[in-house]
This record gives C-alpha cells, structure tokens and sequence, in this order.
C-alpha cells in the first residue's frame, strides 16, 4: 500500500523514464524529460505528493553513465544537504518528547562541548546556524571524520569561529555532527539509527544516513561539477571561512569523484550524506506536514514552533541570503517557485526537497549530475512551476 497511486494511474513508459502520475500531471513529465534534453541531466528522480496520496513518482536516465545502468524504480542518490530536514525532525521529535530542551546550553546534555567560548552555546543556535561553529578547527584525516568520534572531539574542543548568536553562517557540516552527537548522548543512538527506527520504518522510506551495504548496487554514481570542486578556495583562499566550512574539516571535502566512496556513503554525516530515493524524501515531507497512514512525525505545535524563523538576511559563509527555522530552510532560501511558507531544505548540486503546507504539496527531485551554475539551476524550478500548474487546473 505504501507509496499508492489511485488505479487509474498513468503509466510512462518512454525515452528512458519511468514512473505514473495521476490526471492533470502530464506537464511535470514534459519539464522532467526537458531537463534531460536541455538542462545536462544524466540521471534523476522526481516525486510529488499532494494531500497525502503520491501523484507523480518518475525516473529516468542513467544512474551510471560509465557503465550505462539505467536509473530504475528503487535506484537512490545522494542528496547532500536535503539531508538536514530529516535530520532537524529527529530533533524536534526530541524537543517534543521533552527529552531535549533547545534552549538549555549544549554542554547539558554533552559535558565536554562546554569549553573555550562554547558555554553558552545552545541547540537553538546549531538549528539555525547561529552557533558560530560553521568551520570545524583541529587536523584529522578523513578516516577520523568517518569514524564519528574524532570529528565532535574536534568540534567540542576548539573555540568558536565567531560570536556564537551574533550573526547566522551556514553550518554545512558541522550541523549534522554536533545534532547528531546530541541524539547520541540523549538517546543512546546514532543519528542514522535514531531516524531509521522512529521515521523511515514507520514510514516505509528508503533513505538513510549510513547507507547499508546491501544497497551500495541501487545507489547512482554521483557526476561532479566540471571544475566545481576547488573553485572557493581558488577565489577566496584555503583560509577564509567559506573555504574551511565547504572543504573542511581540514580541507578533506571537495564536490568530486570522493562521494562515490562506500567509506563515504556508509559514514553519518547528518547533514550532507543522506542517500535515498526520491518518492521518500516527498512521503516524509506529507507526513511531516500531516498524517500518512496513522503516522505524525511531529504535532501541529512543535512543527508550528519549528517553522518560525530563526534567522535572515546575509549569511556569514555562503554568498547568498540564508533564511533557517529550527533547522529547515525557509523561503526564500527553499526554492525559486515554491510558495511563501514552503520549508524543506536543498542539496549541493541540485538536490531538493520540501513540503507547502498551504497546498497540501510535498515535493522532492534528486539527481546524480551536480550543477553550480552561477545564472541558477533550472531543473528543480521548472519541475516546481509544472506541479504548481497542474495543481492550478
């Protein structure tokens, strides 16, 4: 029953892609398919719910343009930083638990964060980026950011990169590692095994973080940006904070052939390695703005609570304009052609997924062709602008 369409579904069948949709919902296969032929997609993965039911779920492509493996019905991707909803809802499942007050300093709950300028630092702030810990200082090897421990030893050691709640940057890894370390000391769990119990088995979802291996064979080979990978620290310098945060820890990570690792893959990075299909990631968000088949992720207050903007206006480390509730990205961050009170989160590279409470609208595209391109990427936007039009009829 999970992921259901009603029985007259159209089937597609053509060019390469794969999928149904319900009546009204053609326009949404035309964009998909058009970002194939005119936007570089090589592989990529479509799905909308609207009111609770899935009325479009569409692939297409390939999922490993080296070897030719089509992009099939349970291939997954990486999603990057779309991974920082489902991980900020593990969060506010806490908070509305009353196992964790965001407001109370860190150090709480983790004694040995409570140290060098960080003592007052509050989850409240990790949520929305205020924390001033965006870059994570201390030299480790990428072996000893995999392995969990060494990386937050890291982070509860070192001083702030700024005023903690003076300003907002964003925390682009740094998020997942002090959230996650959090769950741990609270709940006993990682994480990847936290979410796993309370949100994608219940729900029937295909998405983790740490990615088991049995499903290393379903898992799309990521294409990297052409020359996207040094591109900051080419401009900016190694040392400047926009470069530390998007290569950082010690400058191990850059967009390129690295994510395909299954060391990567199968590491917790709870805010940039998520890896699932795209029907998932928009069942999450209907749930998370509802009720699927009995099971809330969260109540009308906390998410109410969750959604209220913490933070706006320029961002200390990307150059753009960053707007945050308790952990999701708020318009007009979210995406171009999503409506006002839309929240969710985007990906490096053209990953996005998001929920509009207002028109009963979850939405998630997922692709393996990373594109930085500095006029915009138009593949989410025009997939938005057709569901928006079909919705309108």
């Amino acid at each position: 029953a999970r992921h259901e369409m009603k029985p007259n579904a159209k089937q597609i069948d053509t060019d390469g892609i794969g999928g149904s949709i319900e009546a009204d919902f053609d326009a949404v296969v035309d964009a998909f398919r058009n970002n194939f032929s005119a936007h570089g997609d090589v592989g990529a993965a479509c799905a909308v719910y609207h009111r609770g039911r899935c009325v479009v779920d569409l692939w297409g492509g390939l999922a490993d343009a080296d070897t030719g493996r089509p992009w099939e019905r349970d291939t997954i991707a990486l999603v990057f930083s779309a991974a920082k909803g489902p991980t900020a809802t593990c969060i506010n499942r806490l908070v509305e638990r009353g196992l964790l007050d965001i407001d109370l300093p860190i150090a709480h709950y983790w004694p040995e964060f409570g140290c060098n300028g960080k003592e007052a630092i509050t989850t409240r702030m990790v949520l929305s980026h205020r924390a001033g810990l965006a870059a994570v200082d201390g030299v480790l090897t990428l072996a000893q950011v995999l392995a969990w421990d060494p990386v937050v030893a890291a982070i509860a050691a070192q001083q702030p990169n700024w005023e903690p709640d003076s300003s907002h940057g964003y925390h682009a890894r740094s998020f997942g590692w002090i959230l996650g370390e959090i769950t741990r000391r609270i709940t006993g769990q990682s994480l990847g095994t936290y979410l796993q119990h309370e949100i994608a088995e219940p729900l029937g979802l295909r998405y983790w973080v740490g990615l088991p291996e049995r499903e290393l064979p379903n898992c799309a080979k990521l294409i990297p940006p052409e020359g996207g990978s040094d591109a900051v620290a080419a401009l900016l310098g190694a040392d400047s904070l926009t470069a530390r945060v998007m290569s950082g820890p010690s400058g191990l990570f850059g967009y390129n052939q690295m994510w395909n690792s299954p060391a990567i893959l199968a590491a917790e990075m709870p805010s940039s390695n998520g890896v699932g299909d795209a029907r998932s990631l928009a069942r999450f968000y209907a749930a998370l703005s509802g009720d699927i088949e009995g099971v809330e992720l969260l109540g009308a207050a906390q998410l109410s609570r969750a959604l209220q903007q913490q933070s706006r206006g320029a961002d200390a480390v990307i150059f753009r304009e960053t707007c945050f509730g308790l952990g999701y990205s708020l318009q007009p961050m979210v995406a171009p052609g999503a409506e006002p009170r839309s929240y969710g989160h985007p990906g490096a590279g053209g990953a996005l997924a998001f929920a509009d409470p207002d028109a009963g609208l979850a939405f998630c595209y997922i692709t393996n062709t990373m594109q930085f391109d500095p006029s915009g990427d138009h593949r989410s936007p025009a997939l938005i602008n057709a569901v928006y039009d079909a919705l309108a009829f």
